[in-house]
């Protein structure tokens, strides 16, 4: 360090130029407590209605129409959710003939509790997105009957593990038609109304850590090669479609702690203890943890991006 460089206690004695000095105290003095609590919990307040903090206005999803396939259980009915938390009419398309159906899902529970409480809605259609031809009669008739598509979430795909010298061709059309084909005919039927109806939109597929990296100790070589075949079909997307105003992102996500991560641990117990600390925040994420990626991603918050990949991995892939 230089000798004419002024050390912290230097600046710290010189006065601050160009402030004015404080006013002297009038009155009594009150000696100051020479300790106090930070970051101390705050005293829990019913707040009425008219006092109770509101959200940016960017993130209200009032009076939009939302699409979101795989939306009958799983992350992608957790995305549904928040998005009718923000006011959003919510669609979910799904393979399942029907959700009430699954021990797995609570989607009957959100959708009484989208008309109760939320004075919104939330509707099932029964598909599979590798039906294009349903796929789009679907997409339009959501649009026919709002009068506008504001949003997709296409969260619909599958995971299969298996090493690459034991893959045939046909495992790797099926993870490939459900992830790659499927999320972009998807996306292709909602842009289609969007573009029809002249209206700008927003889309979001589900991507996944695993199209950034090569998950270590696990061997999914198709699964990897689908996600990140989304992250490249979000940029070509996004810059086709952006002169329609419409916009295309992907969503990435580490390892989640759903009934299917659950179930794998029964086969490989030790991933239970090594995964989470592959991360740097050692621990797992859960569904809740992108609710807000999926509302900040269909909204206004989000303007002005496009063709982007939301990574959230806990740092995973920092490393």
């Amino acid at each position: 360090m230089s000798r004419l460089t002024p050390t912290i206690k230097q600046l710290a004695r010189q006065p601050l130029v160009g402030l004015p000095a404080a006013a002297p105290a009038v009155g009594r003095c009150h000696s100051v407590p020479r300790s106090r609590t930070l970051h101390a919990t705050p005293v829990q307040q019913n707040l009425s209605p008219a006092t109770r903090p509101h959200l940016l206005p960017e993130f209200s999803l009032k009076d939009k129409v939302i699409v979101v396939s795989g939306g009958a259980r799983g992350l992608g009915l957790v995305q549904a959710e928040a998005l009718l938390e923000a006011g959003a009419t919510v669609h979910c398309i799904d393979r399942l003939p029907s959700p009430a159906n699954d021990p797995t899902s609570n989607f009957s529970e959100i959708s009484e509790r989208a008309r109760r409480e939320l004075d919104t809605s939330i509707t099932y259609h029964q598909t599979d997105v590798r039906n294009v031809e349903e796929l789009n009669k679907i997409m339009e008739g959501i649009a026919d009957q709002a009068g506008r598509l504001d949003g997709l979430i296409a969260a619909a795909g599958i995971n299969h593990e298996m090493p690459a010298l034991e893959y045939t061709s046909e495992e790797v059309d099926r993870m490939m038609g459900i992830n790659v084909t499927g999320v972009f005919m998807t996306a292709q039927a909602a842009a289609r109304q969007m573009v029809r109806l002249k209206q700008k939109g927003s889309i979001c597929l589900i991507a996944s850590m695993s199209g950034t990296i090569a998950n270590r100790g696990m061997y999914a070589p198709a699964y990897n090669a689908s996600k990140a075949a989304v992250i490249q079909l979000c940029r070509s997307l996004a810059a086709e479609w952006g002169e329609h105003g419409i916009r295309v992102n992907t969503l990435s996500p580490g390892y989640i702690l759903t009934q299917m991560l659950q179930n794998l641990f029964d086969d490989y117990p030790e991933r239970r203890e090594v995964w989470p600390k592959e991360n740097m925040l050692n621990r797992f994420s859960l569904p809740s943890e992108y609710r807000g990626a999926a509302v900040f991603l269909l909204s206004e918050a989000s303007s002005f991006m496009t063709g982007s990949d939301l990574r959230i991995d806990g740092g995973h892939a920092a490393w």
